[in-house]
């Protein structure tokens, strides 16, 4: 057998022995051998396993007609006298039997191996032999040995009783050590069924969940609902709800089923991924109702006329209250923070006129806007908008376009406000938006670096609840999140999308403005507010690429 190992910067040869006939090698001898192979072994015990474990296997690959399956099986038998090796030993053998046996399968030797296996088990439960529970359980279903096997080692050896009553009592056994996973693997690999509620209501009382699900999900759907209304009893709703879900028990708990749906709905809804919630609903009448009622609480309402338009659901929009009286009550809102106007920006007009509208501003908020990827793996979307506001005005710049039809005006443009050094610009974690950015449009040099910016989330050591918990810190109010996650690529994109977009770039020069008149509060003044250092937060020059960010703090 020879074995290299190969760690991260060199390559240690452990031991080298060669078997090329298994036949003439005992188990005893076997087992040394092996043993000299990971004692003379450098590595760390993790890589010399896995190293072990695949010469092993190429060894038991390339003797597969000579009786590895019964080879193993005999070298369980004396593996307890290796002492602290033992349990070690016992796994990468076992492990790499059922590595070979899924390719080099030899029946006779199987046959021979399983009576073998079989023996070893009866002697290990009447305590001959000692191994691990683990270890036992891993020789049962590695050598896959049935009740007929253990009958025919029984009458072989002339014992009373049948296999099925010797696995029951060491299934019992098991049981009053507590040893639940041990057992239930045990009965269910034997088929033996005869334990019924009493083993399942006492997995639960020692919190065994996993495991009396496991049993539960055996036994059938006569078990698995009396599990059910075991979780409701003890008010276990969300483990109720998945054994409904996965075990289609849809029928037998229709009640609990749709409140487990809705509680999902629920949580979906509130981290503003609506699609996935409304996918999640399948058409279902009463589960797509409650979802518009989300909607209607949170005041969004272009999913409440989505939703009612799409299934054709009526009632809803005629009750509803006015959104604007909704959200002046619960939200900001552009009326609050006085921006005057609102201006889309799609055209190199639109560029130069909002530019030449900032060269005279010295603050500006920023932010941007994407559609929601959910697709694992999948690369994430486009920055589609980019959010600029002064105190009066907002612009918002549909990148997507402006880069497809006039990427070098676009370049220039956006350069004069985000390389200007006399422009302070905020943002709010505004990493995330810069590395976005860069991987969105990384040949435009205006992404590229950034010059004098704020991040208003750095200023504040304990923020709560992101930009809307900060802004009703600060100005009293928080901002309505429901459209955060909406579709940013749509065109055109909605009222209500517009306002939300604003809000979150306009919001930021109103919080630093309140920052900045703290900060110029004379050191005496004792009006119950502390006085906020900012300046300090400024970072003068930042470095963007696909691949890191390089910051440069402003000296003040």
């Amino acid at each position: 057998m020879g074995m290299d190992e190969t760690s991260t910067n060199t390559q240690t040869s452990v031991s080298k022995h060669a078997f090329f006939d298994l036949s003439n090698v005992s188990p005893l001898v076997f087992l040394y051998l092996l043993r000299e192979c990971y004692a003379h072994g450098t590595c760390k015990a993790t890589q010399k396993f896995h190293a072990l474990q695949q010469q092993l296997y190429l060894v038991l690959l390339n003797n597969s007609k000579v009786g590895p399956a019964t080879l193993i099986a005999r070298c369980l038998y004396i593996l307890p006298v290796f002492d602290s090796y033992c349990d070690g030993f016992s796994h990468l053998v076992l492990s790499s039997l059922c590595r070979f046996l899924k390719v080099g399968k030899n029946n006779e030797d199987l046959i021979e191996a399983k009576v073998c296996a079989a023996n070893l088990f009866l002697d290990i439960i009447g305590g001959t032999v000692t191994h691990d529970e683990g270890v036992v359980v891993k020789i049962v279903q590695g050598f896959d040995f049935d009740l007929t096997d253990i009958d025919k080692v029984m009458r072989r050896a002339k014992t009373d009783g049948t296999a099925k009553d010797v696995v029951g009592k060491y299934a019992d056994k098991l049981i009053d050590l507590q040893s639940y996973t041990t057992a239930v693997d045990m009965l269910i690999h034997f088929s033996i069924r005869e334990r019924g509620e009493s083993f399942l209501l006492k997995m639960l009382e020692c919190r065994q969940q996993k495991v009396a699900e496991k049993w539960a999900t055996y036994m059938g759907k006569s078990m698995l609902c009396l599990l059910v209304q075991q979780y409701v009893d003890q008010k276990l709703l969300k483990p109720a709800y998945d054994i409904i879900k996965k075990n289609n028990l849809r029928e037998e708990f229709p009640e609990l089923y749709h409140q487990g749906k809705e509680s999902a709905l629920k949580k979906l809804a509130e981290k503003g991924v609506w699609d996935i919630a409304e996918a999640r609903a399948n058409g279902d009448r009463q589960l797509v109702e409650y979802l518009v009622y989300l909607a209607m609480e949170d005041g969004y309402y272009e999913k409440v006329e989505e939703l009612c338009d799409r299934y054709s659901l009526e009632g809803f929009l005629n009750s509803k209250e006015p959104e604007s009286d909704l959200l002046n009550r619960r939200y900001l809102n552009l009326h609050d923070l006085s921006i005057d106007d609102v201006c889309w920006v799609d055209d190199v007009n639109g560029l130069r006129d909002a530019i030449r509208y900032f060269k005279g501003c010295k603050v500006v908020g920023l932010d941007c806007e994407w559609k929601p990827n959910y697709e694992k793996g999948s690369k994430p979307s486009k920055v589609s908008i980019m959010q600029v506001a002064s105190e009066k005005k907002v612009y918002i710049f549909d990148l997507i376009k402006l880069y497809n039809d006039a990427p070098s005006a676009l370049d220039e443009c956006l350069s004069c406000i985000l390389h200007s050094p006399s422009i302070l610009k905020l943002g709010y974690n505004f990493q995330c938006d810069v590395h976005q950015l860069a991987h969105s449009y990384g040949e435009l040099n205006c992404f590229k670096h950034f010059e004098m910016l704020l991040d208003v989330q750095n200023v504040f050591k304990e923020p709560r609840g992101g930009l809307s918990g900060l802004a009703e810190k600060i100005l009293g109010t928080g901002l309505n999140k429901t459209r955060r996650n909406s579709n940013w690529e749509q065109r055109p994109l909605s009222v209500y999308q517009l306002e939300y977009a604003a809000l979150d770039a306009a919001v930021l020069v109103h919080i630093f403005r309140h920052v900045r008149r703290q900060s110029e509060r004379p050191s005496g003044a004792q009006d119950g507010h502390a006085k906020i250092e900012w300046k300090s937060y400024i970072i003068s020059h930042m470095g963007s690429s696909k691949g890191h960010l390089n910051r440069r703090s402003a000296r003040r």
